[in-house]
């Protein structure tokens, strides 16, 4: 069976990749090694995926439309797992044409190669995101999620929109995934695990929003890679209308000052903190409800935070070298 994943040098695509070659498949991995942060993290995993002989990268732009079309055409994918898109709640305030290019078109394109190319099964990447300021929690997948409160979210529920509007017309199975705020070794330096780590090691002062009492759910790396894992091989059908959502988290919020305390613990070193009012665009909780994930698959990510945050820290040491 050969596979597409997008955003194979990300976090996620990274580690999925590596999980469906080891599980024995043909991986082709393309990225477009993009500057939103130090592509040097993004070749470095690379790196890590070079030795392994069913893995495939090329470097291609989501929003070239010929390019991937043509991928489609002569790579002839049985699945497509799409997790590639600009991230980023606060930048995309500032810079939104980078999410409509990466995001919709990028979207578009590969819904289109999925529906010219008899792939079956279309696996993408949602957030949490898109429940934004709801009241109701835990979130569950039937919740209503129409008042986005950043251009990065908005796009993500029209991702959900596009992927439920070809399964209706063209009948293409397509599960889209609500991640829950995901972190781990070789984690993206622009999320709070790598920058609070980063700054508490140097000594310098953290910025910490809405005065430590944000809480988030925060979900390892390995729990999310083991719930794509699973739900690629649960393909939607003619009963779930060939569309369905699942969210994936941890189901255990935190706050945001116990988070930076588990990081504290693990460095050995006490943070100085600038506790801040609320920015644009966040959102003051998230809390995934998993029943769903959990009674389809039979798995719920459970990784402790202080375990995942150890983990985080052992290799963000390594890799930067701190002693």
């Amino acid at each position: 069976m050969k596979y597409l994943v997008t955003g194979a040098a990300g976090f996620i695509g990274s580690f999925v990749a590596e999980k469906l070659c080891n599980e024995g498949y043909e991986v082709v991995g393309i990225d477009n090694l993009n500057d939103y942060y130090d592509p040097q993290l993004k070749l470095a995993r690379l790196k890590r995926l070079k030795n392994l002989s069913n893995f495939h990268f090329m470097k291609m732009d989501l929003s070239d439309r010929i390019s991937i079309a043509e991928l489609f055409a002569t790579q002839k994918f049985n699945r497509v797992i799409h997790l590639a898109a600009q991230a980023g709640v606060r930048y995309s305030i500032d810079n939104p044409m980078a999410y409509v290019d990466s995001n919709l078109v990028g979207m578009a394109t590969i819904l289109e190669g999925c529906r010219h190319n008899a792939v079956e099964h279309l696996i993408y990447a949602s957030s949490s995101s898109v429940y934004g300021m709801n009241k109701k929690i835990p979130f569950t997948e039937d919740d209503r999620v129409d008042n986005p409160v950043s251009l990065y979210a908005a796009t993500k529920k029209a991702n959900e929109l596009m992927a439920h509007t070809y399964s209706h017309l063209y009948q293409l199975p397509a599960t889209g995934l609500r991640f829950f705020t995901v972190y781990g070794p070789w984690g993206r330096p622009d999320m709070a695990p790598y920058l609070f780590t980063d700054a508490i090691s140097n000594g310098k002062t953290i910025n910490v929003f809405n005065y430590g009492k944000m809480q988030r759910d925060f979900t390892y790396i390995d729990d999310i890679v083991e719930s794509i894992f699973r739900i690629q091989n649960i393909i939607p059908n003619k009963k779930s209308g060939y569309n369905t959502l699942y969210n994936i988290g941890n189901s255990h919020p935190v706050e945001l000052s116990h988070f930076i305390e588990c990081i504290e613990d693990s460095l050995g070193i006490k943070a100085n903190c600038n506790y801040m009012p609320m920015q644009p665009g966040d959102v003051e909780t998230t809390y995934a409800d998993c029943g769903k994930l959990e009674q389809i698959t039979g798995y719920t990510p459970n990784t402790p935070l202080s375990e995942g945050i150890n983990k985080f820290v052992e290799w963000f040491r390594e890799y930067n070298k701190y002693e």
